[in-house]
């Protein structure tokens, strides 16, 4: 498992934080899940061979988010 940061841009409340942190959490390979509003980023661990980072971040931007590494 690799632990992972990633700014999240464009969240402004709990739903949105509620709605990343379920699209991590939908993810096979993808654990440890801390989603933080004020901070703008997402944390969690990922196994690379079951859940590749640029899958992971696929899905949170899926959810109407912008994504990069931090």
């Amino acid at each position: 498992m690799e632990k992972r940061i990633i700014n999240v841009k464009g969240m402004s409340c709990q739903h949105c934080v509620n709605a990343v942190s379920g699209a991590l959490a939908s993810i096979a390979g993808v654990a440890d899940i801390a989603v933080s509003l004020e901070d703008g980023t997402a944390s969690f661990s990922h196994d690379p061979a079951l859940a590749p980072l640029e899958a992971v971040m696929a899905a949170v931007a899926e959810e109407g988010y912008e994504v990069a590494l931090t």
